[in-house]
């Protein structure tokens, strides 16, 4: 096994790694900015080194800084969770050639699945059914024309560096392509460095349904079931669950085989996902993306499966083979998670951060969270607005429904708003509760949540 494992990141998913190497005797070196002197990683961690300011481009995303630190303290590993490094293939290489095990895919795994419109291509030659599109990227608005008025409207501009819901722009008709290209563009340069752009058809009122897979360096490579993310708000996800209640055993089977052939097309290691969108038939699936790092919803995935997904990617990193076989992989009782964000859903979604006055998270049978915050902390504005995330397990979805409404009542956070209320509203629409929730229902419905939960805050005055 690894050694000593240094964690590129912060927040909950570094103490979520920090706990799994513990857990096999790793010593840790957390990592931190300025902003983050006081965070709960840096306190739990073996050993702890500030890499630079709060802003991420001179700490968390300072690769220099951050293989200077795992050289001088002698990590033979380092684990890059999610968003941040974690899926730049020129930081994996730059690991490799550190002597450093970068605990995730190769760069070249990284780049094959990571350009969105060359992984569609890769996609095809290995039998994975996509989108009709551009055959690869688009270059001009001449380009972005012809493939629309190829595939037909409405039509999503995507950026091929994308990811988080950034750089895409839907399209109606060939009046709206020259502007969103160049808005598409834009915003793809500022969040990935990279302006390409693909062209694909959209598909009306799909469920994104996404597969974990884990893949080893003997060639053994496994998925463990699907997750159901189709309640988002601004292409980001809200509200995941496991299993998917929409698909058929026959139907599952096919993803699962689906998303197996992806991963052994891009030459992965370690823990993925694959993402596909679902037909509004409930029979037709496309592949979407391959993310090639740990999910934010990987919880989900250990309750059902009783997999512990951290553990095999540390595993895998050392060397090891995946201790479970596909045949061994067996989804029991269904799992909720919703995450908790600092933010105004009735403004916009507008992030809120702030200090944390007072806390309580539910707890009881069946319940998990994943939070970096304690009472007193400060949720800082540089980063990401998650504050927690609330996961619950039971026999059925009904029960793991009720259970996760009773977390939602518990959970208590003073000092900034958060969108609990809002998934609370959520969990008890009738088209969430019969599974009917496409990735257009949250948008469709949040005037009606909203209003809901301003006249029940009215009525809670009033008493």
């Amino acid at each position: 096994m690894l050694k000593r494992v240094l964690i590129a990141n912060r927040g909950e998913i570094a103490l979520r790694v920090l706990r799994a190497c513990r857990e096999l005797d790793i010593e840790t070196v957390a990592v931190y900015s300025t902003a983050d002197a006081e965070a709960l990683h840096v306190q739990l961690a073996t050993q702890s080194v500030c890499i630079g300011p709060a802003k991420a481009a001179d700490s968390y995303l300072n690769r220099d800084a951050l293989l200077t630190v795992a050289r001088a303290t002698g990590c033979d590993g380092l684990h890059p969770g999610y968003g941040f490094l974690s899926e730049n293939a020129d930081f994996a290489d730059a690991c490799a050639r550190a002597g450093v095990t970068f605990i995730g895919p190769s760069g070249d795994a990284i780049r094959k699945a990571g350009s969105k419109s060359a992984a569609r291509e890769l996609m095809k030659a290995a039998g994975v059914p996509v989108t009709p599109g551009s055959d690869g990227p688009v270059s001009s608005v001449e380009d972005v024309l012809a493939a629309a008025e190829r595939v037909g409207y409405p039509v999503l501009l995507k950026a091929s560096a994308g990811g988080g819901g950034r750089g895409i722009r839907r399209c109606d008709s060939a009046a709206d392509l020259p502007s969103a290209y160049a808005e598409a563009k834009a915003e793809a340069k500022a969040c990935f460095g990279d302006d390409e752009m693909y062209l694909e058809k959209l598909v009306l009122r799909p469920r994104h349904i996404e597969f974990q897979i884990l893949a080893d360096r003997q060639g053994h490579v496994i998925h463990l079931g699907d997750r159901d993310c189709s309640v988002q708000r601004r292409n980001q996800k809200l509200i995941e669950e496991a299993p998917a209640r929409c698909l058929s055993p026959q139907l599952r089977q096919a993803m699962g085989e689906a998303a197996v052939r992806a991963a052994r097309a891009v030459g992965y290691e370690g823990a993925g996902t694959v993402e596909f969108l679902l037909d509004s038939d409930g029979e037709h699936f496309y592949f979407m993306e391959m993310n090639t790092r740990i999910q934010v919803e990987h919880g989900v995935t250990e309750l059902v499966t009783g997999v512990d997904l951290v553990r095999q990617q540390l595993r895998v990193a050392s060397g090891l083979s995946l201790d479970i076989a596909q045949e061994d992989v067996r989804l029991t009782g269904h799992a909720i998670e919703c995450r908790v964000n600092a933010e105004d859903p009735a403004a916009g979604f507008r992030p809120c951060p702030g200090k944390v006055e007072f806390l309580h998270f539910p707890g009881g049978a069946g319940v998990r969270v994943d939070s970096a915050l304690y009472n007193g902390c400060t949720l800082s504005p540089y980063y990401d607005s998650l504050a927690a995330k609330l996961m619950v397990h039971a026999p059925t979805r009904l029960e793991a429904i009720r259970k996760m409404r009773r977390c939602l009542e518990e959970f208590a956070l003073e000092g900034f708003p958060t969108n609990a209320e809002l998934s609370y509203e959520i969990l008890f629409h009738p088209t969430f509760v019969r599974g009917g929730c496409t990735t257009a229902f949250l948008d469709e419905s949040l005037p009606e949540l909203l209003d809901f939960s301003r006249r029940a805050g009215e009525q809670d005055g009033d008493a």
